[in-house]
């Protein structure tokens, strides 16, 4: 009777059954070693058990009290300082157009008046909301216009906002405040800072131009030059440009 030999099969020679045992003992170390890492690992945990749950806890503990605090305190403590602060934002608005009485105006919008809360109350009273952030800023223009240019500074610094109106206007009055207490340098900083908060057609070529000018003090005429040659080209609408080439002019000039 004929023999059936199976195609391709080779008997294998003693090396190869070397290097087959080799590895089939290699892959049983790694699968012992594996077993005793997980075991390693079990009996830490059973060890380590109470202090494991305890840290999950904690965990838990905080972030369900970080959700209480913002729906049941901040949300509702954030509401009512946004209220509050309508009644020192209307004589503020006033103080704006109201030049024989303006610094009253703002000392009212500071402080409060008839048992309603100023932007200062709000500041201190509701720490943390949006409102008081606000505050700040609306105190810091208030004091600009009073020309406490110190207390301007301290709290338009502690507004933080990135609106893109509100946040250029913020950075430019604390230049405007350097700027008159003779720190010219510091001024043109902010100034820079509000050109680069955000570019739109009111706040950036106002503080373009306001560079400009303090550039030109600091006898910085380069960089005084590139500022109104912007406001020039790419806000030649706004009012600042009406009487930039006379700026441009000087900023030429012994350059």
């Amino acid at each position: 009777m004929a023999t059936y030999k199976k195609r391709g099969f080779k008997p294998k020679n003693k090396a190869e059954q070397r290097a087959q045992s080799e590895q089939s003992s290699t892959t049983a170390e790694v699968f012992s070693t594996l077993d005793e890492s997980a075991s390693r690992s079990e009996q830490w945990v059973a060890r380590n058990q109470n202090y494991i749950l305890g840290i999950i806890g904690v965990i838990a503990v905080g972030v369900l009290g970080y959700l209480a605090y913002n729906q049941f305190i901040l949300a509702p403590k954030s509401a009512s300082a946004a209220n509050e602060l309508f009644y020192p934002q209307q004589y503020f608005d006033q103080a704006l157009n109201n030049v024989t009485e303006k610094d009253s105006l703002y000392n009212l919008a500071l402080n409060g008046a008839e048992g309603k809360y100023g932007f200062l109350d709000i500041i201190d009273e509701y720490k943390g909301t949006p409102a008081a952030n606000l505050g700040n800023y609306y105190a810091g223009m208030s004091y600009l216009h009073m020309q406490q240019y110190d207390e301007a500074i301290r709290y338009l610094e502690s507004f933080s906002s990135d609106d893109a109106m509100l946040g250029p206007l913020a950075l430019g009055g604390i230049g405007d405040a350097f700027m008159q207490l003779g720190q010219a340098e510091d001024a043109l900083s902010y100034y820079e800072k509000a050109i680069a908060h955000n570019e739109n057609d009111y706040t950036t070529p106002r503080f373009l131009y306001k560079a400009g000018v303090t550039a030109l003090e600091l006898n910085q005429k380069d960089k005084a030059l590139q500022y109104f040659e912007s406001v020039k080209d790419d806000f030649s609408t706004s009012k600042e440009a009406a009487t930039i080439d006379a700026f441009i002019g000087m900023a030429k000039s012994g350059s």
